[in-house]
Order: structure tokens, then C-alpha cells, then sequence
């Protein structure tokens, strides 16, 4: 009875969303509050139909509802609780479930806590989220029910992928999904501006928050989904440049842009519509990533459905959505206010130089992502990007972006002379400059010097913003301590982003740089050495666990006669899938791991991978970091200040003429 209702749920929820795209959008034209107050109650109408499917679908996996088809395909009874509730995510008409469920949520947010959002464009912001949400639930309602039937129902589930029965991917998805489906409100509140014809710092004050909490949400799902392929595919990588691993990096890029342009225009009220532009193309490459592994355009442990006609309904959404809102743009935005001039050598024109490097470095990932699957449609022939093309053309697009990182937020707004700004950079230069003499010395390699400078230079770089906002050495250390602990949280977030992406670099560097791998073959007793550490296979033994079949290995490192480490790594076999899978060994501090991973038998020896990774854990330290900057940010007292300060319908001097 719960699939049943469940479906009746979807419907419901459909029927609700067009009704919320089309009466508040109605309302704001007529100036009717009735109408427009409506889409409140819809948003939240719409939410709570959705949430009851999503909690039925949950349901028909915690207890192996084998009738519902995504179930039987998806679980197993003897699979743990953990990965039957991942399973509802973990297949594509579950993960639309849950992105629709997403989208309800952040629009009804809105309808609760918007408040003081003026009642036209809360009403349009409302409306384009319903146009949204009406588009992904009829998706699911007529090409993709989780609640479709099998008759006779089978005694046993297929299993969720084995790849995919893991805590960090149990969780992965969600995390990504609040960041793809979350930046749906930067693009709402774009093309609601765009329809009322207003942009101003109070708009950007609302859109800001929103923005931030989809970025914060987005690098959390990338850093979850980088830390998986690490342990779990056992090839020793943290990045691949996987064209679905590029579908969430360019929204994130392209969200870092907007964040950065909104600070511009809450400020300065300049960079309008490329602020409104920005907030377009976001969620449009979220609806691009949703298109690349839903389409069956490529084959990918990230794909979820292999059904071209699926991918033709959400490329119709794409474009709909894309095409809708740029057409929208290009009509619209001329006519609004274009904001206060700046200089070249200003706070404005650091962000711009970011914003620029952000957008060539996105257009780099996009046409090494999509290039390949270009020529495969005009042609026969087939291609491959790999690596060496994003590493040889989007590592020195950073170069300036890293600069500037710690420049910027030194200049003044409007104005400012470079020479005021490098007094304020003087220990960061000196820093980074000492860095860069001593690492090219020391590692012979002008490359890894310059990158290990660049993570000096930001984490100094920080520093030295929080020196300045507290006046450290010019004022005694007990006003120092009470300007600290005043900081707002924006402050204390763009230092601590800041100095997490230095982390993040410093990582990445060692990473590229000094990791070493060896591959041997060894039995019981023999033993590996690299980089001073030496692996010794102790045994292999056979394990059983709830819903596979083991080789365990543990081996035993030493480092100059003395242990370091014990490590066991797994080769596990999943008969209801017969699939095989590795779990590494690692053991992590935050400046080296050790790994291993244990491969084929043959003739009663195993292949072995070890590696050591310096600094490998400064990566996802970084990204996490950088998450937990953007969350303080969102704790800044003015936005939640500027959300109180209600405007009156009537156009403003930035109004459209």
C-alpha cells in the first residue's frame, strides 16, 4: 500500500508545482496579494507530498519490499540497514526522488523564513522554483517511478552496487545533490530580478546566503566523493578528471564566481548583471551534470541510467530552463542600472580578475569534458582527455587566481595603489619568497617549489588579513583579543577559506610531486620497501562479511627497524552482484599515508600496490576547511540584518527603465 501511495504522492506534488509556477508569477503581475501569498502554502504543500514518497520509498527498502522494482534491483536482506537506506538514493529513480525532494525543500525555506522579502519578488522566486520542481516531477512521474511494480515479486534483491556500499557514498549523494539542487536558488532569484527588473545590495544580501549554502554544501560532496575513490577503487588517486567528477567541479567553480560577484554588488552595487548571468549558468551546469549521467552519453560507476530517452526529457529541461532564463537575460538585463565605476587596482577589480580566471578555468573543464563526446556524435572516430590535457592547461590558470587570493581582500574598495597593498603583504612575500628559494634548492623541481610558495603565500595571506582586522602590534594585545573575538563571521569565514585552500594546495603539490608506488608480487613473509618504509605480507586469510566473501590481507611496516604501521587490505566478493571490489589499507596522519592494496592471486602470491602519499591528507583538510569557512560566513549578523530591511515595490534607481 505504500508504493501506491507514494505515487499518489508524486502526482500531488506535481499538480501543486504547476500550480505554484503559474498563480504567484500572476499575482506579481497583478499586484493581487492573494495570489501571491498562495505560492507560500503551495511550496509548502509541494514539500510535504514529496517528503511522504520519498519516507514511502525509504520505507519499501528497510524492510526488502521486493515487489517495487528499484528495490529488488537495489537491495538485498542480508545487505546492513545503513547501505538498504542508501539504496533509496542509490539508483536513478531514487536519486530523482531525492533531488526533487531537495528542490521542494529550499523552496519552501523560502516560504517560511522569506519573511521579509519583498512580496513580488519572493512571489516570482517562488514561481520559477515551482516551474523547476513541476519539471522534475513530471520526469519522474512518467519516465522514471521509484514505485513501479514487479509481478510476481522475486524471493531476493540484486544488491546495491558493491562500489557504493561505503559510509562516505552512503552520504556522498545527498551532500552533492544540496549543492547542485541549492544553487536552483541563486538561478531563481536571478531570473525572478530579471522579471521584476531590480537588482540592488539588498537583493544581494538575500541571495548570498543561499548561494553559500550551496557552495558549503558542494565542496563537502566533492571532498566525500574524492576521499571514496581514494580508499575504495584501490588505484591509490584522489582525482581522475572523470567527466561526471567534472559536472559537480564546474558549478563549483562557477559558484565561487558568484559568491565573490554578489559580495560586489551588496557593497559597491556594480557587476550587476554579471552577477545575474552568474547565477544562471550555475544551476545550469548542475542541470548539465544531471544530464551526463542520466543520458547514457558515457559509462561511469557515477552513471545511474543508461536510457537515451531519459536523457532527452532532462536535456529538454536543460534547455528549457538555460535557454528560458539567457533569453530572459539578454532581453532584460541592458536596461539595468550598470553601478559605480572602479579602477583597475581595486577590490572590484581583484574580484573580477578572480571572476575571470573562475569562468576560463571552467571553460577549460567543460571543453575537455564534452569534446570527446562532440567528435563521437559528428563522427566515427572516438577520443580520449585524459590528465595531461587538464593538468598542462588548468593548473596555470590557478596561477593568477592564487595570487590574487590574498591581494584582494588588501585593496580598497574603488580605488587603491599596488604599493600599499605589498606593505600590507610584506611578511607573506617574504614568507613565500623564502619558500621558493629553499624548495627549489631542496626538490630541484622549479614546478613544486612554486606550488608549495603559492600554499605559503595563502596561508600567510590569511594571516595577514586577520592581523590587519585586528590591528596585531598596533594596538596592545588585550584590544587585539577584543577586535578578534568582534570579527564578523564573514571575516572569519574568507580568512579561514583562504588559508584551507593553501592547505588544500600544499596537498595537491606533495601529492603530484613526491608520492611514490610499487607494484610486486608477494607471498607470506616477503617483504616491499619504498621510500624507506618497508610492507611485509604477514598472511592472507579468508573473512566472511554480512553480504560478501573475503581475501584478507594484513601487513606490517617498518621504518628504520622500528613499526610504523599494520595494515590489512580486502578483496571481497559479492555473489548476489558477482562482483569484486578492494578496500585499502591505510593508515593516515596528517603529514604521510601509507597504503596498500591487495590484488590478484597467483600461484599462492598476490599482487600488492603500496604507496606513500606525503601530505595527502592536507587535500581533503583543505576542502573541509574550506566548507566550514563558508558555514561561518553564513553565521555573519548582517545577513541576517539585511534580511530584515523590507523594500517597497516600487522601483528603485536601479529598476529597469
Amino acid at each position: 500500500m505504500a508504493p501506491e501511495l507514494g505515487q499518489m504522492s508524486i502526482m500531488l506534488a506535481l499538480a501543486l508545482a504547476v500550480v505554484q509556477s503559474i498563480a504567484p508569477l500572476v499575482g506579481a503581475m497583478r499586484r493581487d496579494l492573494v495570489l501571491m501569498r498562495l505560492g507560500d502554502s503551495l511550496a509548502v504543500g509541494q514539500l510535504s507530498f514529496v517528503a511522504f514518497a520519498f519516507g514511502a520509498l525509504c520505507y519499501a527498502f528497510l524492510i526488502s519490499d521486493f515487489s517495487v522494482r528499484v528495490v529488488a534491483e537495489n537491495s538485498h536482506t542480508l545487505q546492513p540497514a545503513l547501505y538498504k537506506f542508501a539504496g533509496t538514493w542509490g539508483n536513478h529513480e531514487g536519486s530523482m526522488l531525492l533531488w526533487a525532494m531537495i528542490l521542494a525543500l529550499f523552496g519552501a525555506a523560502v516560504a517560511l523564513f522569506g519573511k521579509d522579502l519583498p512580496t513580488t519578488l519572493k512571489a516570482r522566486v517562488l514561481s520559477v522554483q515551482g516551474m523547476i520542481g513541476a519539471a522534475f516531477l513530471a520526469f519522474i512521474a512518467f519516465t522514471s517511478n521509484p514505485f513501479d511494480r514487479l509481478a510476481p515479486a522475486p524471493s531476493e534483491g540484486a544488491e546495491l552496487n558493491p562500489l557504493l556500499q561505503d559510509p562516505g557514498l552512503a552520504f556522498h549523494p545527498p551532500f552533492l545533490y544540496l549543492g547542485y539542487v541549492g544553487f536552483s536558488m541563486a538561478f531563481s532569484f536571478s531570473v525572478a530580478a530579471l522579471i521584476e527588473g531590480r537588482v540592488d545590495s539588498a537583493w544581494a544580501r538575500w541571495v548570498r546566503p543561499w548561494a553559500l549554502a550551496a557552495w558549503c554544501f558542494l565542496t563537502i560532496g566533492i571532498a566525500m566523493g574524492s576521499i571514496w575513490a581514494y580508499y575504495e577503487l584501490g588505484w591509490g588517486g584522489w582525482w581522475y578528471w572523470d567527466p561526471v567528477e567534472n559536472a559537480s567541479f564546474m558549478p563549483w567553480l562557477v559558484g565561487t564566481a558568484l559568491l565573490h560577484c554578489a559580495l560586489v554588488v551588496e557593497r559597491r552595487q556594480t557587476l550587476v548583471n554579471w552577477t545575474i548571468l552568474l547565477g544562471i549558468l550555475t544551476f545550469s551546469l548542475s542541470l548539465i551534470g544531471t544530464f551526463l549521467v542520466r543520458s547514457g552519453v558515457l559509462t561511469s560507476v557515477h552513471a545511474f541510467a543508461l536510457d537515451p530517452a531519459r536523457g532527452v526529457f532532462i536535456l529538454a529541461i536543460l534547455l528549457g530552463a538555460s535557454m528560458g532564463a539567457l533569453a530572459l537575460y539578454a532581453w532584460r538585463a541592458p536596461a539595468l542600472a550598470a553601478g559605480p565605476t572602479f579602477a583597475p587596482v581595486s577590490r572590484e577589480g581583484a574580484l573580477v580578475l578572480n571572476n575571470i580566471v573562475l569562468m576560463a578555468a571552467a571553460g577549460t573543464v567543460f571543453l575537455g569534458t564534452f569534446y570527446p563526446l562532440l567528435i563521437d556524435v559528428i563522427g566515427d572516430d572516438k577520443i580520449s582527455v585524459g590528465p595531461p590535457y587538464f593538468q598542462s592547461t588548468f593548473a596555470p590558470l590557478m596561477l593568477p587566481l592564487l595570487l590574487v587570493m590574498s591581494v584582494g581582500p588588501m585593496l580598497k574598495w574603488r580605488k587603491d595603489q599596488l604599493p600599499a597593498a605589498a606593505r600590507k603583504l610584506r611578511t607573506p612575500i617574504i614568507l613565500a619568497g623564502g619558500a621558493l628559494i629553499l624548495a627549489s634548492v631542496a626538490l630541484k623541481s622549479v614546478l613544486s617549489a612554486v606550488g608549495l610558495a603559492l600554499a605559503v603565500w595563502l596561508v600567510a595571506g590569511a594571516l595577514a588579513i586577520l592581523a590587519q582586522r585586528i590591528r596585531a602590534g598596533a594596538v596592545a594585545f588585550g584590544e587585539s583579543a577584543r577586535l578578534a573575538l568582534s570579527l564578523p563571521g564573514a571575516t572569519l569565514g574568507i580568512i579561514l577559506g583562504h588559508a584551507s585552500m593553501g592547505v588544500c594546495v600544499a596537498g595537491i603539490v606533495a601529492m603530484s610531486a613526491w608520492a611514490k608506488e610499487d607494484v610486486q608480487m608477494l607471498g607470506p613473509g616477503e617483504k616491499l620497501e619504498i621510500s624507506g618504509y618497508v610492507f611485509t605480507l604477514e598472511d592472507v586469510s579468508l573473512a566472511a562479511g554480512p553480504n560478501y566473501e573475503a581475501e584478507r590481507a594484513t601487513f606490517r611496516v617498518m621504518r628504520g627497524g622500528r613499526p610504523a604501521a599494520e595494515l590489512v587490505s580486502e578483496r571481497r566478493y559479492y555473489p548476489a552482484r558477482g562482483v569484486e571490489t578492494t578496500e585499502a589499507g591505510i593508515r593516515s596522519n596528517p603529514f604521510v599515508n601509507l597504503y596498500v592494496a591487495l590484488g590478484e592471486a597467483r600461484d599462492g602470491r598476490h599482487v600488492v600496490r603500496a604507496y606513500v602519499h606525503p601530505l595527502a591528507a592536507f587535500i581533503w583538510i583543505g576542502a573541509l576547511g574550506m566548507a566550514a569557512g563558508g558555514a561561518i560566513s553564513l553565521t555573519d549578523r548582517r545577513f541576517r540584518l539585511g534580511a530584515r530591511i523590507r523594500l517597497d515595490p516600487a522601483p528603485s534607481p536601479a529598476r529597469a527603465a
